[in-house]
């Protein structure tokens, strides 16, 4: 594939979404996304872009290289690094060969590994229509058993997350597989990535998927998960499953 460096390059993104910047909204993020100390997105720098005027500057600059892509990810500017995910993930669906699709994979990978994807948006943004649609296609689900299983943050949730093509295509095994690993986990943003799924795999693949894995170990979940996984149950199912914790 023929990239467009010479114009396309991670400055001249970076200097789009700067011409977008609101000082007002930057600080509504910073909040929004617990930017403060102790937060899970301490450190975290804003410039205050909606979320369509990031897919809008990424679409102007389709065709843009790797190296570029790259280059968005070191950015310490939460934006500018959205952005990335979004040219990754045109460019990673436009792919010609598997090859290619390999090669993008191996940049989120390593940005994944980097700490460079290190928000919720970012992670749910990137884990189920780039990482979790390229290994079912592979019909390997073996690396997300292997980031559920870190401690990290961010490599757990995108562990989980990564799981939805599958549910997508009937098939609920790898979340239970990882439910096994992640049920006792506390942190908020995991339980609301695993009640998610749960509930995805009762609406998309069979309500028993949902309702078996209760049975077994609805006292086991903590009470935020809980309440994500039962939400398009009943009221008399979400009470049942409510007095069991």
């Amino acid at each position: 594939m023929r990239f467009r460096d010479d114009e396309f390059t991670a400055a001249a993104v970076r200097a789009a979404a700067d011409a977008e910047a609101d000082s007002q909204r930057a600080a509504n993020a910073a909040r929004f996304f617990q930017a403060h100390p102790g937060g899970y997105g301490e450190g975290e720098e804003f410039i205050g872009l909606t979320v369509p005027v990031q897919r809008t500057i990424a679409k102007r600059f389709r065709g843009i290289g790797p190296e570029a892509v790259a280059d968005l990810f070191t950015s310490s500017v939460h934006e500018h690094r959205l952005i990335a995910i979004f040219l990754l993930r045109y460019e990673f669906d436009h792919a010609g060969t598997d090859a290619e699709r390999a090669e993008w994979i191996d940049l989120y990978l390593t940005a994944l590994r980097s700490g460079r994807i290190d928000n919720w948006d970012l992670v749910d943004s990137s884990a189920d229509p780039i990482f979790g649609v390229f290994l079912y296609g592979r019909g390997d689900h073996t690396p997300l058993l292997d980031f559920a299983t870190a401690e990290d943050l961010w490599l757990r949730r995108v562990g989980i997350i990564g799981t939805f093509p599958f549910i997508r295509h009937g098939d609920p095994t790898p979340l239970l597989e990882i439910a096994d690993i992640v049920v006792t986990d506390r942190r908020d943003l995991i339980q609301k990535a695993f009640g998610w799924m749960l509930r995805e795999a009762g609406k998309r693949v069979d309500r028993a998927v949902l309702t078996d894995y209760l049975d077994q170990h609805a006292a086991q979940m903590g009470r935020t998960a809980l309440r994500y996984a039962i939400e398009h149950l009943d009221p008399d199912q979400r009470a049942h499953y409510r007095s069991l914790r």
